[in-house]
């Protein structure tokens, strides 16, 4: 796992987390953003890292990872984790840490609900055809990703997080990302932000939701009609901005 920070050491902390097959960069605009006000954390995930090959284990792994980098170099009182999808899960872990301690949780897309063992052998054989296919550069692959999955400014750093990605760390991720979640009770103090949209596989991330405001009544879910799975954060970068600047600025006030 490989750092990049943004704004000043000494500023509240802010940590965004990307989700599986996103590169770190999805987040330029947000950290550029919030590093006016906060010191800014992006981690770039295990099987993600586009200058060496690294190998993704757990979910938990990553999140011990980013406790371990606070630790050393600045202290675990965070003012924000924000993750997406995958990146959610890992957000919603490190949140939960007991040695953590996160003003709030920002969860867009987390699933943090197991799937039957069916349906993750069907998106293992999914995601190792498009890393083998990224690989080879397949134009249907390729399109397929700038029209679906993120926009193609962002086309050079998948392609080289795909040629760096090993298959077992695909088969780890589903194995983890699907696995059953603790719906921990987080302090009162901690607000919660939960987004999702409507379409697709959203109705995984909205059954989180509801799960997770059942034990943490302080959550707040904004659901987004006719969004696709993380189409707000990697299609509307602003719009995700706005919306979580409102929600992290209302808990500074307060």
């Amino acid at each position: 796992m490989i750092f990049h920070t943004f704004g000043n050491k000494g500023s509240k902390i802010i940590i965004l987390i990307h989700g599986m097959l996103s590169p770190w960069q999805i987040w330029q605009p947000a950290a550029d953003r919030f590093a006016k006000d906060y010191y800014v954390i992006v981690p770039e995930l295990d099987a993600h890292t586009e200058d060496e090959a690294s190998q993704f284990h757990s979910i938990e792994n990553e999140a011990e990872q980013i406790k371990d980098y606070l630790q050393k170099h600045c202290g675990t009182k965070v003012f924000a984790v924000c993750g997406l999808s995958m990146g959610g899960r890992i957000a919603a872990v490190l949140a939960g840490d007991p040695e953590v301690a996160a003003d709030c949780l920002v969860l867009d897309g987390a699933p943090l609900m197991p799937v039957p063992g069916v349906l993750k052998n069907i998106m293992k054989n999914s995601y190792l055809n498009i890393i083998r296919k990224s690989k080879k550069r397949d134009p249907k692959v390729i399109d397929s990703f700038k029209r679906n999955f993120l926009p193609e400014k962002h086309l050079e750093n998948y392609l080289k997080i795909a040629d760096n990605m090993e298959e077992q760390s695909v088969i780890n991720i589903i194995d983890s990302v699907f696995s059953e979640f603790e719906f921990k009770k987080y302090d009162e103090s901690c607000k919660i932000l939960f987004m999702h949209g409507t379409k697709g596989n959203e109705s995984v991330s909205k059954k989180a939701a509801i799960k997770l405001k059942s034990v943490n009544p302080q959550t707040e879910i904004r659901c987004y009609k006719g969004y696709a799975h993380a189409r707000l954060a990697c299609f509307e970068e602003e719009k995700w901005i706005d919306e979580v600047c409102g929600f992290i600025n209302d808990k500074k006030i307060n």
